[in-house]
């Protein structure tokens, strides 16, 4: 006898989602960093949003005022920033590849098309699962990280300089937890040192903004040359569905 087909998964069993929620806390949380930092940086409360709303890429973001507070250019942050924002054009073509989204769908998930809502998505196996992670995390992040911008915006004048709270690490340190689980291979290590070093000998040289711009080139050429798996350093720290195919079952990283 043939079986029926399977129960719809309840949006609160969903693996993608439970993970899209918790990095939606987690990133939108760290918004108040970039609202307080923006304000110190000769920002007001509406360029702020601006800011927040449109670009809408943390690290763009961030690059952009971090310039502009060290005394850089306009063109510095706006370089520093666009290169940032290179990323998720190429997210862009993965999700749209994965999802193929319709209509207005296309033109919102172009615009919450982040670091956070494609790993979810590219994560799951499952189509639907991969739509749940995707969207979940993208409007999430969008709305939670948009609300503590102005909040940090508003409190930044009562915080005074947000250095003394350590918001200004807030977001290298967001960074550095993202990026940390990655770095298994080999490869991805050496480039990420080459990139440090070349970071720290371009700092006393050149404005303020370009050092990023001489990393990125550096990680650039070596990947170019690099005879490395493509995978090599990307593979996932867990697997969402190694419970439902049971302990000691084939897939389930515990026991590898």
């Amino acid at each position: 006898m043939s079986k029926g087909p399977a129960a719809p998964l309840k949006l609160r069993e969903s693996p993608a989602f439970k993970i899209a929620l918790s990095l939606s806390i987690a990133t939108g949380l760290y918004g108040v960093s970039f609202g307080a930092l923006s304000v110190a940086s000769g920002f007001d409360f509406w360029q702020t949003m601006v800011l927040s709303l449109l670009l809408f890429s943390g690290g763009s973001q961030f690059a952009f005022i971090g310039v502009v507070a060290g005394g850089g250019s306009g063109v510095a942050a706006m370089t520093a920033s666009a290169l940032l924002g290179l990323r998720n054009g190429i997210y862009g073509m993965q999700i749209n590849a994965m999802l193929r989204p319709r209509g207005w769908r296309r033109y919102i998930s172009a615009h919450v098309t982040i670091d956070e809502s494609t790993a979810t998505a590219s994560g799951q196996s499952d189509p639907d699962e991969q739509r749940r992670g995707f969207w979940t995390a993208g409007i999430g992040i969008f709305i939670l990280w948009n609300i503590f911008t102005a909040i940090g915006a508003l409190a930044g004048d009562a915080m005074g300089d947000p250095k003394q709270w350590g918001l200004d690490g807030a977001a290298v340190a967001a960074f550095l937890a993202l990026l940390w689980p990655r770095l298994k291979g080999r490869e991805p290590w050496a480039i990420a040192a080459a990139c440090a070093l070349a970071t720290i000998l371009a700092v006393p040289f050149v404005p303020s903004g370009v050092p990023i711009l001489v990393a990125a080139l550096v990680a650039g050429v070596i990947g170019w040359f690099s005879h490395a798996r493509m995978d090599e350093g990307l593979e996932p720290d867990l697997d969402p569905y190694a419970e439902k195919r049971g302990h000691g079952g084939v897939g389930n990283r515990g026991h590898e």
